[in-house]
């Protein structure tokens, strides 16, 4: 976990691997090397360089390090009122991985190697690495399950099988989820001469994948023709599934074929429609490869149509066969096949789809969500509550393109921009240090991804833009693109939507509230976490406002939080927040100090609260609209979570901020408010008032927040 605050600030600027070398719409933006000239903004280089160099210092004490963990385990350690043994953590850590129970995991860990180093036993210390190992192996932070499965085999297991076996595993699953799928084979190889028995199979249904993916299709058929057949009915249907990907990579697509449609039929048990689905995306491959798009079209539409019928739950099993399925590619596969048909609608309406599921997936049962978060609206039903000046910009990345589609209330546009997904990564990356870092190189790069992500939509100036980004895109801020020599934000008041469905139903919900301001600033927790600058920002908001409560300090706790999240229609809060990239159900706002000890506001309990009535909230920490993107939906933690409990508009931040910039920004934005304009102009009020001072003029200034949610918010009296 990494906090992210007002003055401790951390840059996001891990950069994926194999994608320096991009080609294509890539090769537009170039990294600028020096700061920004004196002479045209004579603060700005100083200051964002300042800013980088805080966020490095703080990159370095990252908190999911081994030294960190173990000292955090010593902590839980001794607040466990039943203290269990390391090996019994070690069990625990285990079973809550697979359970999708991700940072509980971490946490049973982290006991087990506070008490491995208390003790001195190497066995457990090769134990807690394993199982750490394991669980960022399972939550995707394949850096960290690389490192600590390197960890493990530094320290001399008592039965090596039961590590080095494991171990090797985990590193073949990250080489194969990073694309080096010959590296894949070596590492599994070394895990099968280091197994048990009853752990061969899985290794060896994780080697025929890798092998299948790097073309050697003989020795996978010969490793596959050497297994027993599992026991287990899931087991079975996940190697049917690979004995039917093995026929597609021998170029047998109507052998393949037969064998999905067979298991269309299988019955598992309660995962049947799960498997079947799965089954009917194969056919769907399958035909695609026979030259058959409308028989293609017609089994996407069936795997599509089981999806609602499947429970949202972590799979293990799939990890420990090397499949890493993602239902996220079934949708992405809708996607492509009714875009190539120059079906517009439908491939929208499944894009919009694809995001719903992703946050059932997320939450998967784990926390109460509210029931509009998880449905859809029809681009009928939708086009007919557009405004004339109103249109939603929606992308979806696919791996080899980016599809857009610009839905007005007249009619819908789509249109393609050939830029891979991984490319596009790098993009935003670039271009996003470039602002933080505060480069010239910024401007240049806004103007070339303007061009090539907005240029050819035909946007005329003065149209409110509501923005529906997809994968890496919702690291970008929009309004800091730039179009014919001006930034978006100039000629545009823009909104971004995770989902365009649930900013539909947010804005009829809660057209205009009433003008009272509850602001949470400068929780008291130690002196190391005060922020003075927060305390002045509240106040000076809460003047805006006669109808005002303002807790600060020791009052600014988790407590009165959820006391007052219900009957308050803007609530501000400046203070610390942290995004949690292992599970993004534990991101959370640091609040006062209760009983002694320091407290926190999770995401989980944020979707449990009843804020219906809570038309804004807005995050005044850097960072809080950060977390882990989730393929087809948007950056969980704090945004899913304050829209799925009733909030109708957020307003969270993108990389660190400046107080003296988000002072003007906020005091313009909710002056704006409380005139009774309507949010969404009232942001780009905001941002344009920072922009407008020569000191601030650069992006890293006036464009890290974003307005997510209800556009038309309005405030009366």
């Amino acid at each position: 976990m990494t906090w992210f605050s007002r003055r401790t600030e951390r840059e996001r600027s891990a950069r994926r691997a194999g994608a320096a070398g991009a080609l294509g719409l890539a090769a537009i933006l170039l990294l600028g090397h020096g700061p920004l000239a004196s002479a045209q903004q004579p603060q700005q280089g100083p200051n964002a360089e300042a800013a980088a160099g805080r966020a490095e210092q703080a990159r370095l004490a990252d908190t999911d390090t081994l030294l960190a963990l173990t000292s955090e385990g010593a902590v839980l350690y001794g607040q466990d009122a039943v203290k269990l043994s390391g090996y019994q953590y070690c069990s625990q850590a285990v079973a809550l991985a697979e359970a999708g129970e991700f940072r509980q995991s971490v946490r049973a860990a982290s006991k087990a190697l506070h008490l491995a180093n208390a003790t001195s036993d190497p066995n457990l210390l090769a134990m807690a690495n394993r199982d750490l190992a394991i669980v960022y192996s399972y939550s995707g932070q394949l850096e960290k399950a690389e490192e600590f499965a390197r960890e493990a085999l530094k320290h001399p297991a008592r039965d090596p099988k039961l590590v080095v076996g494991p171990v090797q595993k985990v590193i073949g699953d990250v080489r194969t989820r990073r694309g080096d799928y010959a590296g894949a084979v070596i590492s599994y190889d070394e895990a099968l001469a280091n197994s048990s028995s009853r752990y061969a199979p899985l290794v060896q249904a994780s080697l025929v994948n890798a092998l299948i993916e790097s073309g050697d299709a003989a020795r996978a058929r010969e490793v596959l023709g050497g297994m027993a057949p599992p026991r287990d009915a899931p087991l079975t249907a996940q190697l049917d599934r690979t004995r039917a990907r093995l026929l597609l990579a021998e170029n047998k697509p109507a052998e393949a074929r037969d064998l999905y449609r067979a298991l269309t039929a299988r019955q598992v048990g309660t995962d049947t429609e799960y498997y079947r689905l799965w089954a009917w995306d194969g056919v769907a491959r399958s035909e695609l490869a026979l030259g058959q798009k409308q028989a293609a079209a017609e089994a996407v539409a069936r795997a599509l149509g089981g999806i609602d019928q499947v429970r949202a739950r972590f799979r293990s099993e799939e990890f420990k066969m090397g499949l890493f399925s993602d239902l996220q590619s079934v949708f992405e596969r809708g996607v492509s096949i009714y875009s190539d048909a120059g079906d517009a609608r439908q491939a929208f309406e499944v894009s919009e789809r694809s995001r719903s599921r992703a946050l059932l997936d997320a939450v998967r049962g784990r926390a109460k969500i509210n029931e509009r978060a998880a449905t859809t609206v029809d681009l009928a039903a939708l086009q007919g509550m557009l405004a004339p000046d109103e249109r939603v910009v929606q992308f979806h990345s696919l791996p080899d393109r980016l599809l857009v589609w610009v839905v007005g209330p007249a009619g819908i546009e789509a249109r393609t921009v050939p830029v891979r997904r991984d490319e596009l990564t790098e993009l935003v990356e670039v271009f996003r240090n470039s602002i933080v870092r505060g480069r010239r190189a910024a401007i240049t790069n806004a103007d070339k991804l303007g061009a090539a992500l907005l240029g050819p939509l035909g946007l005329a100036p003065g149209q409110r833009l509501i923005v529906v980004p997809h994968g890496p895109l919702h690291y970008l801020p929009f309004q800091a693109l730039r179009l014919d020599g001006r930034y978006v934000i100039e000629t545009h008041p823009v909104a971004v939507a995770p989902s365009i469905s649930i900013a539909v139903q947010l804005a009829q919900r809660s057209p205009r509230v009433g003008a009272s301001l509850t602001a949470f600033g400068n929780p008291r927790i130690e002196d190391k976490y005060d922020l003075p600058g927060a305390e002045v920002e509240v106040k000076q908001l809460a003047q805006l406002f006669p109808r005002n409560a303002v807790y600060m300090g020791a009052a600014a706790t988790k407590t009165q939080f959820r006391d007052v999240a219900a009957r308050s229609p803007l609530m501000h809060v400046a203070a610390h927040a942290e995004a949690d990239a292992v599970d993004p159900l534990y991101s959370r706002i640091l609040l006062a100090n209760e009983g002694g000890k320091q407290n926190f506001l999770e995401a989980h309990e944020i979707l449990g609260l009843p804020m219906d009535g809570t038309a804004l909230v807005t995050l005044s920490a850097c960072e809080s609209g950060l977390g882990r993107i989730a393929q087809g939906d948007e950056v969980l933690g704090f945004t899913r979570s304050f829209l799925s409990a009733g909030s109708s508009s957020l307003i969270a931040s993108l990389w660190p901020v400046s107080d003296d910039a988000t002072a003007v920004l906020m005091g313009t934005l909710y002056g704006e408010l409380a005139k009774g304009r309507d949010i969404q102009k009232a942001m780009q009020a905001g941002q344009l008032a920072v922009l407008k001072d020569p000191k601030m003029s650069h992006p890293f200034f006036w464009a890290p927040f974003n307005l997510i949610g209800n556009w038309r918010l309005t405030v009366g009296s």
